[in-house]
């Protein structure tokens, strides 16, 4: 798993109009990078909303909000229209980035094992430092945690 403090693995994923985003654009940017299971379940359906409602506040913070999960451009094109969601999806199909982040790791669920993503959340600073982390993420109140720790940290600069 990374570490707060250390740099965050570089990134070029599609984003849901196909559209690559790479993080190297991205130096001079916070970046809220949050890896979610699958799109249009329950949990990833809040988490997304609740991002969505906020991202306007983490703009003003001059911070951009990246949500990840293996699932193809299509369906978070679909996700992003049926929940009016305004924040940018990435698609990893082939989890290269998803492992590189160490949130790919081995699930249960009812008896079953199986590989998956664990929801898990970075805060990363304009020169591509890990500044927080939050693993298994519970959703409950994580999105305002999240722009806390922002406020938090950016105080600190």
């Amino acid at each position: 798993m990374l570490e707060i403090g250390s740099k965050a693995p570089e990134f070029c994923l599609p984003n849901q109009d196909d559209i690559e985003i790479c993080s190297r654009d991205l130096i001079g940017k916070w970046i809220v990078l949050y890896f979610y299971p699958k799109d249009n379940t329950p949990g990833c359906t809040t988490e997304a909303c609740e991002f969505s409602e906020i991202a306007p506040d983490f703009s003003d913070l001059d911070a951009i909000i990246l949500g990840v999960s293996a699932d193809s451009t299509k369906k978070h094109r679909n996700f992003i229209e049926k929940q009016n969601l305004t924040i940018t999806l990435l698609s990893n199909e082939d989890t290269t980035m998803i492992q590189e982040y160490g949130v790919w790791q081995l699930k249960k669920n009812y008896g079953k094992e199986y590989m998956g993503i664990v929801r898990t959340t970075f805060l990363i600073d304009p020169n591509g430092i890990i500044q927080a982390i939050w693993d298994k993420v519970k959703i409950k109140e994580h999105v305002n945690a999240v722009e806390i720790e922002l406020k938090r940290v950016q105080s600190l600069v």
